[in-house]
């Protein structure tokens, strides 16, 4: 498992975006991780899928709330990781209203989740692997903090405990 002091891996997540007042999309695009998160820091969250309760209803919006406070903190992006697809990860940043706050990066066929070893099974549940519940604070690819999350809970990898790391 990834930990503290240790690189991102090398992994190419995907990005849809809408283009502002057309309603014509920019995508899916390629995000290499390492050469997306040089010289930055990221406030980077990962969550078992997109539309599902707590993610929709507490981890992406806490982000957009802390926005403005966690940029005040020195975080240059904010980013979102989930194994689904670009287009699922486009429509969810609509129904989220994520606009320029936070990146929804798709990591369709799970590379990165397995690369970091913060992979969670829900085969049982008709889900397959999934990314693990956490969030890590980035400095130039590099882990800061990591906040990982027992299964079924959310409890530390909150934006409001990611800010106060950020702060410190």
């Amino acid at each position: 498992m990834i930990k503290v002091g240790d690189t991102l891996p090398e992994a190419t997540l995907q990005e849809y975006s809408e283009v502002e007042g057309n309603g014509c999309s920019i995508g899916p695009n390629p995000v290499k991780v390492q050469d997306a998160a040089a010289g930055k820091t990221i406030a980077l969250f990962a969550l078992p899928g997109a539309f599902t309760p707590t993610c929709s209803a507490k981890h992406v919006p806490g982000y957009v709330e802390k926005f403005d406070d966690l940029k005040q903190a020195g975080v240059d992006e904010i980013w979102c990781v989930s194994v689904n697809d670009a287009f699922v990860m486009g429509a969810w940043a609509r129904d989220q209203k994520t606009g320029t706050k936070v990146r929804m990066l798709a990591d369709g066929s799970g590379d990165f989740a397995k690369a970091t070893g913060l992979t969670l099974d829900l085969t049982a549940r008709g889900m397959g692997v999934r990314s693990n519940r956490y969030s890590m604070l980035v400095k130039d690819g590099k882990v800061a903090t990591l906040n990982v999350e027992a299964p079924g809970k959310f409890e530390v990898s909150d934006a409001s405990t990611l800010l106060a790391q950020a702060k410190s």
